[in-house]
């Protein structure tokens, strides 16, 4: 059989193999799957595509107008997330090149891992298991680890999409009050949800939850005024992007106790050094973007990113296209 042209795959994942063949890539094109620890540098990009018709790519990929000017056979880039902040969607559909991205498959995993980081940042949870393993438990002290209520508290949600909701529906059964911002009265009352506008869900919520792509307007949008308005107590979770919240800010107002804590999925940059100044505050938990890792989720994901891809490759619409 003739072979179509070169596929370019920036990283292994879950459920590879399979879904090639079962979208019948591997028979028709060559595949190179970069195996590398860490995600293939720039000039090794500018190397592999020149040949390609197709690329699947992370959101650690930058895809710019200067990468897309290397690969003049380039058809369809398909993104592996939902976002698609790194890749110049302009540029794309100047030059014609579809983008496919992965949305809907992620929502439950990455709400219940919303979920995992509230109830981690308000009990303790990796404090006290620490404190366990280092030997430090001597019994039980009225006095240890004393958390943050959940059960009726106020959680404001900004970034009310397809996250946003699935939060809002697991924040019912711990009878939590609801702000969202941006979200038609209608909608709100269908959803059980209180519409508030950006500074009510600063100044009123117990635990802020943020799920905004990332643009120019939601860049550092989280930043030392944002974070003024908080309650000294309150609980910034981070399931967006890293760039939304301003870590400079963030820092100043943990070490300040400004705010109580934060639990950050993700960081800005991303990964965050080990000596990073956030990582010396004991109010301030950090885990390595952890929010769509479940196996199913993504063999989900896997599977959507290239069926967007198959179909870019013999020009027909991509299940979930991000570019116009």
């Amino acid at each position: 059989m003739e072979i179509d042209g070169r596929i370019f795959v920036t990283r292994r994942i879950v459920g590879l193999d399979e879904a090639l063949a079962q979208h019948g890539l591997a028979e028709r094109y060559v595949i190179e799957v970069w195996e590398g620890e860490s995600a293939p540098d720039r000039q090794t990009l500018r190397q592999k595509l020149p040949e390609c018709v197709g690329i699947l790519t992370q959101l650690t990929d930058l895809i710019d107008a200067e990468l897309m000017d290397c690969a003049p056979r380039l058809r369809v880039i398909s993104q592996y997330a939902v976002g698609v902040n790194n890749i110049d969607l302009a540029a794309a559909t100047q030059r014609g090149i579809a983008v496919g991205h992965t949305p809907g498959v992620l929502t439950d995993a990455t709400a219940d891992m919303t979920f995992a980081l509230l109830l981690a940042a308000a009990r303790h949870v990796v404090a006290g298991a620490d404190w366990v393993r280092a030997g430090k438990w001597q019994g039980w002290s009225p006095t240890l680890f004393l958390g943050k209520a959940v059960y009726g508290a106020t959680l404001g949600i900004l970034g009310y999409g397809r996250i946003g909701r699935a939060v809002a529906r697991r924040a019912k059964g711990f009878a939590m009050r609801v702000l969202a911002h941006r979200v038609s009265a209608e909608e709100a009352a269908q959803d059980g949800v209180i519409a508030a506008d950006f500074e009510t869900l600063l100044r009123e919520s117990d635990f802020l939850s943020l799920h905004v792509p990332l643009r120019p307007e939601t860049h550092h949008l989280i930043d030392a005024r944002a974070l003024a308005l908080m309650k000294p107590d309150s609980v910034l979770i981070n399931m967006a992007r890293g760039e939304v919240v301003d870590p400079q800010a963030l820092y100043q107002a943990l070490k300040a106790e400004q705010i109580g804590m934060a639990a950050l999925d993700v960081t800005e940059p991303e990964p965050i050094p080990a000596d990073h100044p956030l990582l010396s505050l004991p109010n301030c938990l950090i885990v390595p973007h952890l929010g769509s890792a479940t196996l199913q989720t993504r063999r989900a994901m896997t599977e959507l990113a290239v069926a967007n891809l198959a179909a870019g490759l013999r020009g027909e619409p991509l299940p979930h296209r991000a570019n116009p």
